[in-house]
């Protein structure tokens, strides 16, 4: 894959964590308050099922746990998580104390996929640590016990599943959409139950709630799903992972447009070091070794 592939690729790959950077602001301005579960299994199970209805492929053999192992990394846990942290933390807090997800593919990379650690890796992972502190961390930032485990728990399950996606790949000749439809129905099967028996549903629904619910389900999972597995299946994990780090960089901008938030010097500053390090992550196209020039005595 030549330098202009990869980086168009990266870019529309990027398009998935940023549309997820959504979701903390569609959380607290149009769904239900408290709803953790229920926004988790909306957001997932009709976008699986539309996409299985689509496809109308099932796993086979060994796939089936592997779908099941995958759908709960990287859809049913990391979905409650996100929303267990989305309520009880600002969007970008929140974001930030997710963002620890690069170090720890860094970290699993190097047992399951086998990959170096380069210093420019740990480079990387620490750049884009400070540069999301400095978007992010501000005065009246309120820190939630609750929220950062969700955070923390919710960087490990979707690290996990950029690991193993990576490790497993995809079936031969099972399509992207049938892989996403896996894993999105998966995830909102595992939590139906536990959503039915954990919360009470809403007592009404306002039409704010079901725009969010929707945009939710085909935006920030079919159509972001298909464009981050797509990625991960081109791109090297940890450059991957790295992606993630549009999600703060779109929360902070959301909430700046949306919710009155105040931007300053230094957040500019974290913006660009976060930048800078998504950039140093990314892949590049090795340039050709020239051929060693034979000798003039050789030649003779």
């Amino acid at each position: 894959m030549n330098s202009q592939r990869l980086a168009g690729t990266s870019a529309l790959t990027a398009l998935a964590p940023a549309v997820w950077g959504s979701t903390y602001l569609i959380t607290t301005e149009f769904l239900p308050p408290d709803r953790p579960l229920l926004a988790s299994v909306v957001r997932a199970l009709p976008a699986g099922l539309i996409l299985l209805l689509w496809t109308r492929v099932l796993p086979k053999g060994i796939w089936w746990w592997r779908a099941v192992v995958l759908g709960v990394l990287n859809i049913g846990a990391f979905f409650y998580f996100l929303f267990l942290a989305a309520y009880h933390l600002p969007g970008g807090v929140a974001a930030l104390v997710m963002s620890i997800q690069p170090m720890i593919v860094l970290l699993l990379g190097s047992v399951l996929l086998k990959a170096r650690i380069q210093p420019l890796h740990i480079a990387s992972c620490l750049l884009a640590a400070v540069g999301v502190a400095l978007l992010v961390l501000q005065p009246q930032a309120g820190l939630d016990t609750v929220g950062v485990m969700a955070g923390l728990l919710g960087a490990l399950s979707m690290a996990s599943g950029i690991v193993l996606t990576k490790r497993w790949g995809r079936p031969e000749g099972v399509s992207l959409l049938t892989f996403t439809g896996w894993q999105l129905t998966v995830g909102g099967l595992v939590l139906l139950p536990i959503t039915l028996v954990g919360e009470t549903l809403p007592d009404h629904l306002t039409w704010g709630n079901v725009g969010g619910f929707a945009y939710l389900s085909i935006i920030g999972a079919l159509i972001a799903y298909v464009l981050w597995f797509r990625g991960l299946s081109r791109l090297p994990a940890l450059a991957a992972s790295f992606l993630s780090f549009a999600s703060p960089l779109c929360a902070t901008v959301l909430g700046y447009l949306f919710l009155d938030q105040s931007l300053r010097p230094l957040q500019f500053l974290g913006a660009a070091a976060v930048v800078g390090a998504v950039v140093l992550a990314q892949p590049r196209k090795k340039a050709p070794v020239a051929p060693r020039a034979e000798p003039a005595a050789s030649r003779a």
